[in-house]
Parts: C-alpha cells; sequence; structure tokens
C-alpha cells in the first residue's frame, strides 16, 4: 500500500516536473509582458506599454498578419486536399493503401530542410518567381500529410460499408461523400485544420526557402530581429502573449465542443 503511494506520488512528480519544464519559460514570458523593462528580469513596474507599441510598430503588425494569411490558406488547402486524400486511400486495395500511407509518411519522418530544399530546387528549375504562391505550396506539402493522420483514426472508426449502402439506396458518389462520409470524419477535419494552422504558424525553414524576400512573416521577421541585434525586441513579449491566449482560447473551444458532441448524439 505504502509503496503504490510512493509510486503515485514519484508519477504524478514527474509530470508535474515536466509540465513546469515545458510551460515556465512562456509564463515567464507572459509575465514580463506586462512591464516595459528591456531585459527579463528588470520589473520596471505594472505596465501595458509593451501592447501599445506592439499595436502600433507597423513591421509586426504586417508580418503578424501575413503569418496568419498563410496559415490559414494553407490549411484551408491541405485540409481538403488531405481530407480526400485520406478517403481515397481508405477505400483504396490492400496493396494500394499501403504503398499509399508509406508515402505519405515520408515527409513526416524526412527533415523539414531537405523538403525546403527540394521546393526551391524545383521552383528554380521550373523557372518561378518565388512570390506568395510558392509560399503556399511550401505550406500545404508540410501540412498535407497531418491532415491525413488527423482523418484517418476517423475513417478506420467508421463502417466501410455505409458508403456502398448510400449509393445502394440511390445516392450518388458526390451525395454518398458529403452526406455519409463527411459528418463522420469532421471531428478530424477540424483536429487536422487546426494542427496545419499551428504547424504554419511556427515555420521558419520552409518560409525562409520559399518566400519572396520582401514578404515578412512572423519566424522570419524574429530571426532578422534577433541575429542584428541579439536580443528579443520587448515587444515580442506582448506579441507572444497574444497568440498563447488566442491559442488557449481555440484550445477550450475545441475541448468543450468535442465534450458537448457525445450530449448532442444521445439524445
Amino acid at each position: 500500500m505504502r509503496t503504490s503511494k510512493i509510486g503515485n506520488f514519484l508519477r504524478k512528480f514527474y509530470v508535474y516536473i515536466v509540465l513546469f519544464i515545458m510551460y515556465a519559460p512562456i509564463l515567464v514570458l507572459i509575465a514580463f509582458s506586462f512591464t516595459d523593462a528591456k531585459l527579463i528580469g528588470n520589473w520596471n513596474g505594472f505596465s501595458l506599454r509593451l501592447y501599445l507599441s506592439l499595436f502600433r510598430n507597423r513591421e509586426i503588425v504586417t508580418a503578424a498578419v501575413n503569418t496568419f494569411v498563410v496559415a490559414f490558406s494553407s490549411a484551408a488547402v491541405s485540409t481538403v486536399l488531405g481530407t480526400l486524400g485520406a478517403i481515397g486511400i481508405f477505400y483504396s486495395g490492400k496493396r494500394s493503401k499501403a504503398v499509399m500511407e508509406g508515402i505519405g509518411q515520408i515527409p513526416i519522418m524526412n527533415a523539414e530542410i531537405v523538403t525546403a530544399l527540394s521546393l526551391t530546387i524545383l521552383f528554380v528549375f521550373c523557372g518561378v518567381k518565388f512570390n506568395f504562391l510558392t509560399l503556399l505550396v511550401g505550406h500545404v506539402v508540410l501540412t498535407i500529410p497531418f491532415v491525413v493522420l488527423s482523418v484517418r483514426p476517423k475513417l478506420m472508426q467508421m463502417d466501410p460499408n455505409i458508403y456502398e449502402a448510400a449509393l445502394d439506396l440511390g445516392a450518388t458518389p458526390n451525395k454518398a461523400l458529403m452526406r455519409v462520409i463527411m459528418p463522420e470524419v469532421v471531428p478530424g477535419i477540424v483536429s487536422g485544420f487546426i494542427l496545419s494552422v499551428t504547424l504554419s504558424l511556427d515555420d521558419y525553414i520552409i518560409t525562409a526557402f520559399t518566400r519572396d524576400t520582401s514578404y515578412q512573416t512572423l519566424s522570419t521577421y524574429v530571426y532578422g530581429v534577433t541575429s542584428k541585434k541579439g536580443t528579443l525586441p520587448p515587444s515580442l513579449r506582448a506579441l507572444t502573449t497574444v497568440i498563447t491566449l488566442l491559442a488557449l482560447i481555440v484550445l477550450l473551444a475545441a475541448n468543450r465542443r468535442s465534450k458537448l458532441g457525445p450530449k448532442k448524439n444521445k439524445h
């Protein structure tokens, strides 16, 4: 009995230590976003000046807008293509499914720098100028495999015969897809979209290789500023807090939706 209590305590202690290591730096940045000290560790009193300077800084605002535009645009394209790809793989034959699943996992296991260099060489070879479209393609290539991985478990939980049953009852293939298959995989689609947005927001390598040099995102802006000045600009601490708050709101909303879903299905 005593041994089990000690074991439970050690497991909880280990989990708390890991969580502390993960979230302590973020909490420090959030705390020091409410003071106008230039260096973290110097507290000059409570202040909202960093937030005011953040929204007055055109470079940061422009980089933030560009980042969210790329993230949501690439996530939308990746979600559509990844969902259709997951459905196609699911209904393929055994050999074709095994081959396509293996190919789909290569971009996930492959180093991101290899993907970025490959896309750069491809664009240069084809004579394509680097612009928003090349950046969008790079982010779509990065995020599509994760959408497939998010949708595939929902397809595996579904009865594979309901599509054929809908066709036998007179539904067209498009109607069977939209009214039978899609409602079953909506949670996976939403998860894939959110994951795609998250991956795109903090990507730097593919962004740096596939963008036009005049097109700044938050990752390229932060790298450029820190490489020149050597320190993190104080206003970026406020930006960190805003992004963390937005991510927390999305996470809470997604968890609330997942908890309410089963209750609605019971009725």
